[in-house]
């Protein structure tokens, strides 16, 4: 996929690592520049995983982050902050990176922008991430249900969808070529390419040419402790 966008708006089902690709793309587009770049964290539903827990990073890297008010505090329910709304106006932008929420829930915050989303869609691409490894992802009718569901809360369509097949460092490339056959077929059904693929970046020798070219590694950022093992 082309990353020749100035906006990046990233959608899915709670564990489908778009947080993870959230943080690895705005890193990419970053990368060599030192500025320009905002991660977007509209994440208002879950209070683990958020991409603007590497915050301290991404600044020192050049990245700026826009996160709910009073995330990471003890105040219960963090609301937007009025900074989103700048980054559909200010040019200092060259990338705007937005993680959204998993769910309807979580993607109602992204639909409150839609006024302001209109005017800059031509300039945007926006990302359905799924994980077929995870509930309610994994066959073509779930798959479907839940893109459309969010899709109607966000108020926004999907561009490509990003075949995050993953089962942490135990994901194997045969993981991310079922993956792959299945998406594949949910393409066909609701007429959205299969436009990236995702994962640790030792797996992509492994996988036919056609997938090589789509594949954007990811090196993760978000294991938890009782995650994390000494596997390479």
């Amino acid at each position: 996929m082309r990353l020749n966008k100035k906006y990046y708006v990233l959608i899915g089902h709670f564990g489908s690592g778009k947080t993870e690709l959230a943080l690895a793309l705005a890193r990419h587009l970053n990368a060599g520049k030192q500025g320009g770049v905002v991660l977007v964290d509209l994440d208002i539903v879950n209070p683990y995983f958020r991409s603007s827990e590497h915050r301290d990073l991404l600044e020192t890297e050049g990245i700026d982050v826009i996160m709910p008010s009073f995330a990471h505090t003890t105040v219960d329910v963090p609301a937007l902050s009025a900074d989103v709304n700048a980054v559909f106006e200010s040019e200092r932008y060259r990338h705007v990176v937005f993680d959204v929420g998993g769910d309807a829930s979580g993607a109602t915050a992204l639909g409150r922008y839609h006024p302001q989303i209109q005017k800059v869609r031509e300039q945007m691409r926006v990302l359905y991430v799924v994980n077929p490894c995870r509930p309610l992802s994994s066959d073509e009718e779930d798959i479907c249900a839940l893109l459309r569901h969010i899709e109607a809360r966000a108020r926004i369509k999907a561009d490509i969808l990003v075949n995050n097949a993953n089962l942490q460092r135990q994901t194997t490339a045969w993981d991310l070529i079922d993956a792959q056959a299945l998406l594949e077929r949910v393409s066909k059904r609701i007429s959205v390419p299969v436009g990236m693929m995702t994962g640790y970046g030792r797996l992509r020798g492994e996988l036919p040419e056609d997938m090589q070219a789509i594949f954007f590694p990811i090196e993760p950022m978000m294991l938890p402790e009782w995650l994390e093992d000494d596997t390479v």
